[in-house]
């Protein structure tokens, strides 16, 4: 099994950073924000679009500025400007029939508020690492965030910020249960500056990135290293390739491992079920295979737009749970609310402030490193409930 990941310099991680960062700026000020913004980029070039209303007041420009800098975008010779490229905004206020029909135009209390369009949403757990994520998973976003931890740290001079990696892990079944057995193939490509060699690129790819991140148990003399493979990669982000927002929907969740709406998150805010549903199914699946009932959990709740509560609700444990499907899916209804409003005020998703940018790269689920901002992933102890 494979997954892949991209470091925040992708120009379509840029555009997710973007969108969220706006996001947040509109929930800074006002907590009741309705955003849908989408961020597009190109050579010399960012554009944000989509519905926004709010009472905040935000420099939209600055926002884009800001955040295009600090991911390392600071000159023309590593894709893109901050202070110099184009900055375009075309943003809307929500369309009036579908405040109306989701938040009564803000008459609806919490439990009342309807989901923001309708759609299904996954949530993913397994017991085959301590994240209870899935271990290609893991090792592919970690080392996509240790290439920018060396090139921001200095630790490697010669890194620019765009980069993807890839891993495949072989497996071997126990019963519905999957144990990871070796790493069989490692792929990173990462931007670097035209003076280094290719296999100085290499060697320091693998002493500095691979070697601190993949477990030594997991690598052995026939690991594959494919090592910027072609060649060469001095042209990257929004110059080498355009961005968009919502273009790295499995990146972001489980890496191809259980299953996916299809729904982005970045630039939306708790009514977007497409995001708040997502986190409400990855708490509950946690919760379900953290608390030994099962050893991987899929749960997949579905939605329609204005109406709060769910269609529906449903848990697959691939035969590993320790109790009847049917069991845990009672367990799961009656201890998470998936009501979009109160989803937004269980897990805090109503708060700004330079929060929801932390989601929009290396993953959204498995994160342990900000549980103020990670808080779907805090686990609900449902085995003294079964």
């Amino acid at each position: 099994m494979c997954a892949e990941s991209v470091n925040e310099g992708h120009p379509d991680k840029l555009a997710d950073q973007v969108s969220d960062a706006i996001l947040d700026a509109c929930l800074e000020q006002d907590p009741e924000s309705k955003v849908a913004c989408e961020t597009a980029t190109k050579t010399n070039m960012v554009m944000v679009f989509g519905e926004i209303t709010t009472k905040a007041n935000v420099d939209y420009e600055k926002v884009v500025r800001d955040t295009v800098r600090q991911i390392g975008f600071t000159s023309d010779d590593v894709g893109l400007d901050a202070d110099k490229c184009k900055v375009l905004v075309h943003i809307e206020e929500q369309s009036p029939e579908i405040g109306q029909g989701v938040h009564g135009m803000g008459t609806k209390t919490l439990e009342e508020i309807g989901a923001g369009d309708q759609g299904i949403m996954f949530g993913y757990a397994t017991d085959e690492t301590e994240e209870l994520m899935p271990l290609t998973h893991v090792l592919a976003t970690k080392l996509g965030y240790r290439l920018t931890e060396c090139r921001k740290k200095g630790v490697l001079g010669w890194l620019r910020p765009d980069g993807k990696t890839q891993v495949t892990v072989e497996y071997r079944k126990d019963g519905g249960a999957l144990i990871p057995v070796r790493v069989h193939t490692i792929l990173i490509s990462t931007q670097h500056s035209p003076d280094v060699s290719n296999d100085q690129i290499k060697a320091d790819l693998l002493e500095h990135v691979i070697k601190p991140v993949v477990p030594a148990k997991y690598l052995d003399e026939e690991t594959i290293f494919h090592l910027n493979p072609s060649g060469r990669f001095v042209i990257g982000g929004p110059h080498g390739d355009a961005g968009l927002t919502g273009r790295k929907i499995i990146i972001d969740t489980y890496g191809g491992w259980g299953a996916h709406g299809g729904g982005a998150f970045s630039g939306k805010d708790p009514t977007k079920v497409d995001r708040s549903g997502a986190y409400i199914a990855r708490q509950a699946a946690k919760s379900v295979v953290a608390s030994g009932l099962a050893r991987r959990a899929l749960v997949q709740v579905s939605y329609a737009i204005g109406v709060p509560e769910p269609l529906s609700v449903f848990v697959d444990t691939y035969g590993t749970g320790t109790v009847p499907d049917a069991e845990i899916l009672e367990l799961v209804t009656k201890n998470f609310d998936f009501r979009p409003g109160m989803i937004g005020k269980n897990l805090d998703l109503r708060r700004g402030g330079n929060r929801y940018i932390h989601t929009a790269a290396y993953g959204h689920f498995g994160r342990d490193d900000r549980p103020d901002v990670f808080t779907w992933e805090k686990v609900v102890d449902l085995s003294k409930k079964a």
